[in-house]
């Protein structure tokens, strides 16, 4: 097996450093939420009782899923995109930090990634509704036609978003890491710094284990493919992949209001934020390979590519982290 690429954080926190005791354990959490399996890893003295921290991350997720589920019916986005046209709706915190941030997303990638084709997914079988037969070539038509992230007005000073008519929104392609990230603050909040958290393969590792040593993360190669092994230390940083083989993801393309037929079996985004990760690796996805690593480099992203063709391209932010 060939030497892996081994990514490394910028620095190591000296406040990390100095929490560094081997007295301490990693304790593990596991648990099932947004319609998906949760893991949480934490360096903690033996002594630590882990069922309330349990309890907090499950109570921490169903909030989530209670705003932003398109798989319950009583869900503020459920109920958003049953609304009538001209409807105003006040998103708490959690939806409202999601929303400006797919939006802005958005924007940066020039609708490759678009929050709103809520509907396209319900048709197609991806999202809440189960589906007995294939939908209508008009169906899917008039289901585009309804879609579009430019008809959504977002005040975000006071948090309302208004519903345009018939627009649905599906924001599965950011949640799950917006929720990661949100385990990870409430892990701050019981005085956790160092800690892996994983929901339905989205990762954040912050601080170190408490032998000295980075979380560790290996990126699967997708099925076929037999790539250099890529090792990624997560210290403060976040790890999302985008692709059809991963956990039966379904990845529609906004210019048709179609199931992408994508030329990139995987991409990979390395990023301080959880949310932001999992939102560009499925940007990158629909971008295509052509322009996927230009646009990646662009921004300044941490990003691999894997194409049909069973090689990998690695973003300029990416290798300026590998240590050969």
């Amino acid at each position: 097996m060939r030497e892996p690429r081994i990514a490394l954080p910028a620095t190591i926190s000296s406040a990390a450093l100095r929490r560094c005791d081997p007295r301490r354990g990693v304790m593990a959490l596991t648990g099932a939420g947004l319609g998906t399996t949760w893991r949480v890893r934490f360096a903690a003295p033996p002594e630590h009782a882990p069922a309330p921290l349990h309890s907090a991350i499950m109570r921490r997720l169903a909030m989530i899923v209670a705003q932003m589920s398109q798989w319950e019916p009583a869900s503020l986005l459920s109920r958003f995109n049953r609304a009538p046209a001209g409807t105003w709706f006040a998103l708490p915190e959690d939806f409202a930090t999601v929303i400006a941030a797919a939006l802005d997303l958005a924007e940066r990638s020039a609708g490759a990634f678009d929050p709103t084709l809520g509907r396209a997914a319900a048709l197609l079988g991806y999202g809440a509704r189960t589906c007995t037969r294939p939908p209508s070539p008009a169906a899917l038509d008039a289901s585009h036609a309804a879609a579009g992230w430019t008809r959504l007005d977002f005040d975000a000073q006071s948090r309302r978003l208004r519903q345009p008519g018939g627009l649905w929104l599906d924001v599965s392609g950011i949640a799950k890491g917006y929720a990661v990230d949100a385990i990870v603050a409430l892990l701050r909040g019981q005085g956790i710094e160092d800690a892996l958290v994983e929901i339905g393969g989205e990762l954040r590792g912050d601080g170190l284990r408490p032998d000295g040593q980075p979380w560790w993360v290996d990126i699967e190669d997708p099925p076929g493919c037999t790539l250099r092994p890529l090792r990624i230390a997560l210290h403060g940083l976040a790890v999302a992949t985008s692709g059809d083989y991963v956990r039966g993801a379904h990845t529609l393309d906004p210019r048709t209001g179609r199931p992408l037929a994508p030329d990139i079996v995987a991409a990979t985004v390395v990023h301080d934020s959880t949310m932001l990760a999992d939102g560009w690796a499925t940007a990158l996805t629909v971008a295509g390979s052509h322009a996927a690593i230009a646009l990646a480099d662009t921004l300044g992203l941490s990003a691999r590519i894997v194409t049909r063709n069973g090689h990998d391209r690695l973003s300029r932010g990416l290798s300026a982290m590998i240590d050969e």
